[in-house]
C-alpha cells in the first residue's frame, strides 16, 4: 500500500473525536478502515471527505453487488453505467443521453429549492456528456392531499420543477404524480433529463495526463449544501427540518450559461474531461475523475472562487453549491477556455492539477490538509450485504382480500377518476412549458413524451413509471411490472423501447424486510430488461426513505427511452375520430389484487398483484410498433391503474387541453367469462392496450395480433356523448362531460386551499 504523506489539520479545525466521527455518519468499521488506509488518524477535512464519498448516496455500499447483476450491454449502448449519464445509439450518427436521479430528502424540508436543484443537477449530468438537454421528466410522489403539509410540499415541488426547467428553456414532456399515505413526510422527487448529441462528440469524466490542470467553471462556491450527500443517506426524523440550510439554492439563469459554455468547450475540443460538482461537490467530482483515469490530483482550495469570506478547506470541498463544473484540460488550452467562458459571462479558474502518485491531495495556502490514496477513497468503502428476509406482515398483506363489497361499477369509475393518482395532472402540466424549443410532437398527458430530432425524420419517446403498490405486495413481480409498464408506454406511441435508467427508492437497507424488497425488485427489473433487450445504462439509488412512522412503499422508478423511426407515425393516447373501431389487445383475467380499485375505493392495499408475463409483454410491444409502422392505429393507450374502465374513460376525455371529447359504445362480449364485472372493468392485468382504428383496418389489425400471438377483441365504436359499457344483459352509462369534470377538477379542488409557499405548516 502506498505510504501517504502526513496531512496537517487546518488551523481552527475541531479535533477528530469519537463524537465527531459519529456526527459524520461513519460507523466503527468504516472508521477503522480509514485509520488502516491512512496509517494515522484523519484530519477533519479528510474525515469530511470520507463522510461524503463513503455515504450511501455516493458509495452504494449496500447496493453495488446487486446492481452489478443488471444487463448493461447491447448494440445500442454507447456508454453504460459509470459515467454521468448513459448514452444510446440513434440513427444517422446521433445518440441520446439520459439519466434519472432523486432529490427526496432536500425536497422534504425545502420543497421549492429541493425540487429545483434536482432538475438542475440532472441537466448537468446530461450536458457533461456533450449532449444538449431536450426534455425533462419527473416522477413525484407525496402523501394524500387532505393533509395541508402535503399540499404545501406538492405546490412547492411542482413550482420548483417548473420554474427551473422553464428558465433554462427545457420542455417538460412527461412524468407521473402519485399519492399514498406512505409518502407523507418523505416525498419522492425523481427528475429525469434527456439530451441529444452527435456520437462523435461524446465527453467523459476521466482525468488523465500528468500536469494537466483542474478548472472550476461556473458559479462561486458557498456554504449551501454542505453534507448534502450524508443527509440523503439517513432516515428523515423530526429533527430533519433543521437540515434546511444544507439544501442547495439553484440559479437556472447561471445554469443556462453553464450549459452553453460546457457544450462549446466539449464540441470545440478544448477539454479532456468534465464533471458536474453534484453530490459531495468538489470532493466527488475531483476524486471520481481521478479514480476513473487511474491518476492522482492535487486541489488547492485557496484558489477556489468563493462567495463567502473565510471558507475553510472542509467547507469548500463539501459544499454542494449549484451550477459548477470541474474541467480537466491541457495547460496550453487555458486562455482559449477562458475566452469561451467569458462569452457566457463565466469564469474558469485553475484550482489544481493531475499528478502521477495516485494520491487525492488537498492543499490550502501551501498546507496539505488532506492526502488520501485516491482509488481506495473512491472504491474502498466497506460493502455490506445485510440479510434479505420477507416479513410476515408482507406475506399477510399479499394474502389479504377486502371483506366489503364495492359501491357498484358506475360509482366506482367516478371515484377512481377523482383519485389524485389517476386524475388529470393538468394542474401540474400548466406550470411546465412543454413546447419550448419546438421539437415536442405530443404534449404532456399521454402515455409517453415524443420529441422530433431536428433535421431528421425520426424521433425519441420517453417515459417514467412505477406501480409502487405492486412492488410492495410482490417486489419481484412489481419490479418486472415497472419495466413492462414503461415499455408499454413507449410502444403505445409506436416507438421501439431502447434502454432504461432507474431511480431505486427504498427505505432503510439495514432492515431485512427492506433489503429483501430491494434485492427482489432488482431481480425483476433485470429479468424484464433482458427479455425486452433494454439494458440499464445507469441511474440512482435512494435509500433511507422513511420517517418516524415507517418506510415508503418500495418505488423503483423506471425511466425509459425509445426510438420512433418515422416521427410522422407517432400514435396519440386518446380517441381521435367518431366512428372509429375500439379494440382491446391482450388477455383479460380480471386480476384485482393490488389494484387501484381496492386501494382507492375499498381502502385496501393487499392481495397478490397480477403476475407479469414477459413474453406477452414483449409480444405486445412488437405488435404496437408494427401496427404504428403500418399506420393502422388512430390511438393507443396502455391499461394500468384502474384497468379497462379508466382507460376507456381517459381515451374519451382526451388530453389535458382537449377541446373535443368522444363517447364510446362498447360490448365486453363473451371472453373472460370467469371475471367478475369489477375484475373486467377495474382489473389490472398487464400486457394489454386499448387501441382505436379506422373500421377498415380492423381485420388487418386482428391478423397482425394473431401473428404476434396476442388476442385482439373488437369492443365497439367511438361516438356520441356518453361512455356506454355492456356485458351480457348488464350495462353502464356515464356522461363523458361529467367524467371529464371529475377527472380535471380532482387536483385543483384539493389544492384550492394550499398554504402559501412561505407559510409552511
Amino acid at each position: 500500500m502506498t505510504t501517504v504523506a502526513v496531512a496537517e489539520p487546518f488551523p481552527g479545525e475541531r479535533e477528530v473525536t469519537d463524537q465527531v466521527v459519529r456526527e459524520h455518519k461513519l460507523n466503527a468499521t468504516e472508521y477503522r478502515a480509514i485509520i488502516a488506509l491512512l496509517e494515522r488518524a484523519p484530519t477533519l477535512t479528510e474525515l469530511g471527505i470520507f463522510s461524503a464519498l463513503w455515504s450511501e448516496h455516493c458509495s452504494y455500499k449496500h447496493t453495488k453487488p446487486v446492481l452489478r447483476r443488471f444487463p448493461v450491454d447491447g448494440p445500442q449502448v454507447v456508454q453504460g453505467p459509470g459515467e454521468n449519464a448513459g448514452v444510446l445509439r440513434l440513427p444517422e450518427g446521433w445518440a441520446v443521453a439520459f439519466k434519472i436521479e432523486s432529490h427526496n430528502h432536500p425536497s422534504a424540508v425545502e420543497p421549492y429549492q429541493g425540487a429545483a436543484t434536482g432538475v438542475g443537477g440532472i441537466l448537468r449530468d446530461v450536458f457533461t456528456m456533450g449532449a444538449r438537454p431536450v426534455a425533462v421528466l419527473n416522477s413525484l410522489r407525496l402523501g394524500p392531499l387532505d393533509d395541508p403539509r402535503n399540499r404545501y410540499l406538492f405546490a412547492g415541488i411542482v413550482k420548483g420543477v417548473g420554474d427551473y426547467g422553464n428558465c433554462v428553456g427545457i420542455p417538460t414532456l412527461a412524468g407521473e404524480v402519485c399519492f399514498a399515505p406512505c409518502y407523507t413526510g418523505n416525498p419522492l422527487v425523481n427528475a429525469m433529463a434527456v439530451g441529444l448529441l452527435r456520437e462523435a462528440d461524446l465527453a467523459t469524466a476521466r482525468a488523465h495526463g500528468v500536469g494537466n490542470i483542474l478548472l472550476a467553471v461556473g458559479a462561486k462556491t458557498g456554504r449551501d449544501g454542505i453534507h448534502g450527500a450524508s443527509f440523503a443517506s439517513e432516515d428523515l426524523t423530526a429533527e430533519s427540518e433543521k437540515r434546511r440550510p444544507q439544501v442547495q439554492v439553484g440559479d437556472p439563469f447561471t445554469e443556462k450559461l453553464l450549459l452553453e459554455a460546457s457544450l462549446a468547450l466539449i464540441t470545440g475540443g478544448y477539454i479532456i474531461a468534465i464533471q458536474d460538482m453534484g453530490a459531495a461537490g468538489l470532493t466527488s467530482s475531483s476524486a471520481e475523475m481521478a479514480a476513473r483515469g487511474g491518476v492522482g490530483v492535487e486541489v488547492d482550495t485557496s484558489k477556489v472562487p468563493t462567495r463567502e469570506p473565510g471558507m475553510t478547506p472542509y467547507e469548500i470541498m463539501l459544499s454542494e453549491s449549484q451550477e459548477r463544473m470541474l474541467v480537466v484540460a491541457a495547460p496550453h488550452r487555458l486562455d482559449a477556455i477562458r475566452a469561451v467562458c467569458r462569452q457566457w459571462d463565466l469564469d474558469a479558474t485553475p484550482i489544481g492539477h493531475v499528478t502521477d502518485d495516485g494520491i487525492f491531495r488537498v492543499v490550502h495556502d501551501g498546507r496539505v490538509v488532506a492526502a488520501i490514496p485516491g482509488k481506495e477513497l473512491v472504491d474502498g468503502c466497506p460493502m455490506y450485504s445485510p440479510p434479505a428476509v420477507e416479513s410476515d406482515a408482507a406475506k399477510n398483506r399479499r394474502a389479504f382480500a377486502p371483506m366489503v363489497s364495492g359501491p357498484g361499477c358506475s360509482v366506482t369509475l367516478e371515484r377512481l377518476l377523482d383519485a389524485p393518482t389517476i386524475a388529470s395532472k393538468r394542474w401540474v402540466f400548466e406550470q411546465y412549458d412543454g413546447t419550448v424549443r419546438g421539437g415536442s410532437v405530443m404534449p404532456p398527458g399521454g402515455d409517453a413524451g415524443v420529441l422530433r430530432v431536428a433535421d431528421t425524420g425520426f424521433g425519441i419517446a420517453m417515459t417514467v413509471d412505477c406501480n409502487a403498490r405492486h412492488v410492495l405486495l410482490d417486489p419481484y413481480e412489481g419490479g418486472k411490472g415497472a419495466v413492462a409498464e414503461a415499455a408499454r408506454n413507449i410502444a403505445c406511441t409506436g416507438a421501439q423501447p431502447l434502454g432504461i435508467t432507474d431511480c431505486l427508492n427504498f427505505g432503510n437497507p439495514e432492515k431485512p424486510e427492506i433489503y429483501f424488497q430491494f434485492v427482489e425488485a432488482c431481480r425483476g427489473i433485470g429479468e424484464a430488461c433482458r427479455t425486452f433487450g433494454t439494458p440499464v445504462t445507469g441511474g440512482n439509488v435512494s435509500l433511507y426513505n422513511q420517517n418516524p412512522v415507517g418506510a415508503i412503499d418500495p418505488t423503483p422508478t423506471i425511466g425509459m427511452v425509445g426510438l420512433l423511426a418515422d416521427v410522422t407515425k407517432a400514435v396519440p393516447s386518446h380517441f381521435r375520430m367518431p366512428g372509429d373501431a375500439i379494440l382491446l389487445l391482450g388477455e383479460t383475467r380480471g386480476h384485482l389484487g393490488g389494484s387501484a380499485y381496492w386501494a382507492e375505493v375499498l381502502d385496501t392495499v393487499g392481495g397478490a398483484p397480477p403476475p407479469v408475463n414477459l413474453t406477452a409483454e414483449h409480444g405486445l410491444q412488437r405488435l404496437l410498433v408494427a401496427a404504428a409502422d403500418r399506420r393502422l392505429l388512430r390511438s393507443a393507450h396502455d391499461l394500468s391503474d384502474g384497468g379497462l374502465a379508466v382507460a376507456l374513460a381517459e381515451c374519451c376525455i382526451g388530453g389535458p387541453w382537449a377541446t373535443v371529447q368522444f363517447g364510446a359504445d362498447v360490448d365486453l362480449g363473451r371472453h373472460a367469462d370467469a371475471a367478475s364485472d369489477e375484475g373486467w372493468l377495474f382489473g389490472e392485468d398487464g400486457a394489454r392496450a386499448l387501441v382505436s382504428c379506422d373500421p377498415a383496418h380492423v381485420a388487418e389489425l386482428q391478423r397482425l395480433a394473431h401473428d404476434h400471438g396476442l388476442p385482439c377483441h373488437y369492443l365497439g365504436l367511438t361516438g356520441g356523448s356518453d361512455l356506454i359499457v355492456r356485458r351480457d344483459a348488464r350495462s353502464w352509462r356515464w356522461s363523458v362531460a361529467r367524467l371529464r369534470a371529475i377527472y380535471v377538477d380532482a387536483i385543483p379542488r384539493r389544492m384550492a386551499t394550499v398554504t402559501a409557499r412561505n407559510g409552511a405548516p
